[in-house]
């Protein structure tokens, strides 16, 4: 299928053919009719794009100190790595379309096959020729409703959002400042609440277009001529409500809404633009300044847009859904008329040249519209605490493990996702290593797959796993996705014949552990290996060396200094993801245990308040103990793991894995790694290409990863009981 796609780093638009979305419970798979062009929010993204890295930067200083951030965290070349990975990959366009449903997910009965629904969403509701669009997304397109107006249906509820923040009533006046297309909507909308609007726009076109769309008087905002309307229709006292509706970098909007506020009124800032209050203005006439956080309550919530779950009527009126019906309820009623904003309708086709035209200033418009093939302008008719047992590693003879391969043959690889961690920390050492061929992605965003494609060289990029596990060709298979899906696709890649690398954790409970080695003991195939990659660090490994072999029981200690996570992380979503620790704590438990040489026998672990951060104690069979304090309150600018191990009058001290040394008799200090922080990623993937190019053992034995994994999940019973868990071995 074409999708519309932008590099943010060289500002190229292109429209490309990338892998069709499949359809995943919960949502619908729809074959979009008409998509509409945001004139102002897509339009400042192109223009975004095409500045230098240093103007990128300023108009972005969010992200800027992010980078400062990760530079602390994890160093300049993994930063490095990371960011241009994210500025230089296609990036969607679009979040306002109408189709056709073209397949219905589980869990869905609202609609079915052929019904037309307008969908929301910048991750959903993209320029392309198909979309899986989660439940809450989507609404039924009223009868008689064309579905090109339908395709506004996004756009409607931002200016819906906005007006409702502004709480109109009958007969009060509001100031609509930039007359864009969400400003021409919440005008018409205001008149329809029985409110009398006065726009304000440098553009004669728009202030002509809202005048013949409902509003009292329009001018432009430097002039006298906004200023003598509101005087007019307020008897001096000001209007009731400003609308922000403008973008750009100018402070005149927000001047101009305090100017001519009448005492305690409301001003509403719907779209991007400068927002430097002038102090004595508002304080003087206590004005409310209130935002609109786009479609309404529900935006940027997960489990309200992703996991379909609805905030109850009785307690949030109006969500995103239920404004996005609300809009088209009206747009179908008639008391809005998205037609006069439409501007140009150009062929999906024809995408690239449309976005240079308006960049350019060559199409002057309010509103552009997408037609995708097939469509006419006739609307279809719409429709409706105790011990844990550490599971016992069995293997079957039944079935055939994976095979031995001749030495000169190149390891052909998929990957089953392609997030940032794939992307910045194992593709890169992998598409460089001879005798690997990389041979298919799979995502489940077709953009993922494409981007990945193009900057990694696989041969192949879909959203169809089944083709993935079905072709004898691919040898080993990476598992990089989010953390509930780990142990289930590992338990289908291993069933497939496939060596398996899947990224920590390998899961996120007992019964997900237990499944895997069902699946080990069913198929005879134990090729499997986790992303545990501190223990293939170089500096690590060479610290170990130097402090020798032990003899007596060791003390250890790991402080991580986590950090806190930012609002809307998935990290964060534990009822589907488990906690933080659960999916990353596997790396410091197997950290301990093979500097300790040994699997760990029992978990204690108590935690501050809110579980934010975890002192966990691990002992061992011959009386070593390994304290990790799993920190998330720290200061962001100290380092991030620091590890003391002591034994036999000997300390061995890891700085951040950019020093270490040991302390005994004689002292041995590593050279300070100054650029890099090299945690053993590329050790540990040259390791695993190793073992499925020879047959021979994985670089870490099951017995292992089922330890570390159980030791993991088990300080959360501790947690619970608040006493000390065995690990037992099951019998």
């Amino acid at each position: 299928m074409k999708q519309v796609v932008q590099n943010y780093k060289s500002g190229e638009l292109a429209l490309l053919d990338v892998p069709a979305p499949g359809c995943k419970p919960g949502g619908v798979l729809v074959r979009s009719a008409y998509s509409l062009i945001s004139t102002g929010t897509e339009l400042m993204k192109v223009s975004e794009a095409g500045m230098s890295m240093v103007g990128k930067a300023r108009s972005r200083p969010d992200q800027v100190a992010k980078v400062v951030q990760s530079v602390a965290a994890n160093g300049v070349p993994a930063t490095y790595r990371k960011v241009m990975g994210k500025l230089d990959s296609y990036t969607p366009l679009g979040y306002s379309l109408c189709g056709v449903v073209e397949q219905v997910g589980a869990g869905i009965d609202d609609v079915k096959a052929g019904d037309l629904v307008a969908c929301a969403g910048n991750e959903h509701a993209l320029h392309a020729e198909l979309n899986w669009v989660p439940k809450n997304l989507y609404a039924p397109v009223p009868d008689g409703l064309a579905p090109r107006h339908a395709a506004f249906g996004t756009v409607g509820s931002i200016a819906l959002q906005g007006v409702r923040q502004g709480e109109p009533q009958l007969g009060e006046v509001a100031l609509v400042v930039g007359l864009g297309l969400i400003g021409q909507l919440v005008v018409q909308l205001l008149t329809a609440s029985g409110v009398r609007v006065v726009g304000a726009d440098p553009d004669p076109a728009r202030c002509e277009l809202a005048e013949r769309l409902g509003a009292a008087a329009c001018g432009d905002p430097g002039s006298t001529a906004v200023e003598n309307a509101v005087a007019e229709l307020t008897g001096g006292h000001g209007v009731d409500q400003v609308y922000l509706a403008a973008g750009g970098g100018s402070n005149q909007p927000v001047e101009l809404a305090a100017r001519l506020s009448r005492d305690r009124g409301r001003v509403v800032d719907i779209g991007k633009c400068r927002l430097d209050l002038p102090w004595n203005a508002y304080y003087e006439k206590e004005l409310d300044v209130r935002f609109s956080r786009s479609y309404g309550p529900g935006r940027y919530d997960p489990s309200y847009e992703l996991e379909g779950r609805d905030y109850p009527i009785g307690y949030v009126r109006w969500t995103e859904r239920r404004n996005l019906a609300c809009f088209l309820d009206l747009a179908a009623r008639g008391r809005v008329d998205v037609e006069p904003l439409i501007s140009h309708v150009a062929d999906f086709d024809d995408a690239v040249e449309t976005y240079r035209r308006l960049k350019d200033g060559e199409l002057k418009a309010v509103a552009v519209l997408f037609r995708y093939p097939g469509q006419t302008e006739a609307a279809p008719a719409a429709a409706r605490t105790p011990a844990v047992t550490v599971p016992e590693v069995r293997r079957s003879g039944g079935a055939a493990p994976a095979r031995a391969r001749a030495v000169k043959s190149p390891v052909r690889l998929a990957f089953v996702g392609a997030g940032n961690y794939a992307t910045s920390m194992l593709l890169p050492h992998l598409a460089q290593r001879e005798g690997v061929e990389l041979a298919t992605v799979v995502t489940t965003t077709a953009l993922s797959a494409a981007n990945a494609q193009r900057k990694f060289g696989f041969g192949r990029a879909t959203t169809d796993l089944d083709a993935v596990l079905g072709d004898d060709s691919v040898d080993a298979v990476f598992v990089v996705t989010r953390h509930s899906s780990h142990a289930d696709l590992t338990r289908k890649a291993l069933l497939a014949g496939k060596t398996v690398f899947v990224e920590k954790p390998l899961a996120l409970d007992q019964d997900e552990l237990a499944g895997v080695l069902a699946t080990v003991e069913e198929s005879g195939n134990d090729r499997l290996q986790v992303g545990f990659n501190r223990r293939f660090a170089p500096l690590l490994q060479e610290a170990k060396k130097q402090f020798g072999v032990r003899t007596g029981p060791a003390s250890l200690r790991y402080l991580v200094n986590a950090g806190r996570l930012d609002h809307g992380s998935w990290y964060l979503r534990q009822g589907t993801e488990g906690s933080r620790f659960a999916g990353e704590g596997g790396h410091f438990v197997d950290t301990a245990s093979w500097l300790l040489g040994a699997d760990p026998v029992s978990v204690y672990a108590v935690a501050t308040p809110g579980n934010e951060d975890l002192q966990v104690v691990l002992r061992y069979p011959d009386g070593s103990t390994a304290t990790i304090s799993y920190v998330t309150t720290g200061a962001s600018g100290f380092p991030k793991e620091t590890l003391d191990l002591v034994a036999d009058g000997r300390v061995l001290r890891l700085d951040d894995f950019v020093r270490a040394s040991v302390h005994s008799r004689k002292r041995w200090v590593s050279s300070r790694l100054p650029k890099a922080r090299d945690k053993g990623q590329a050790a540990e993937l040259a390791a695993f290409v190793r073992a499925v190019r020879t047959g021979g053992p994985m670089p870490v034995p099951l017995e292992s990863l089922v330890a570390t994994t159980a030791a993991t999940l088990a300080v959360q019973t501790a947690l619970t009981g608040g006493s000390p868990v065995t690990l037992a071995r099951s019998r």
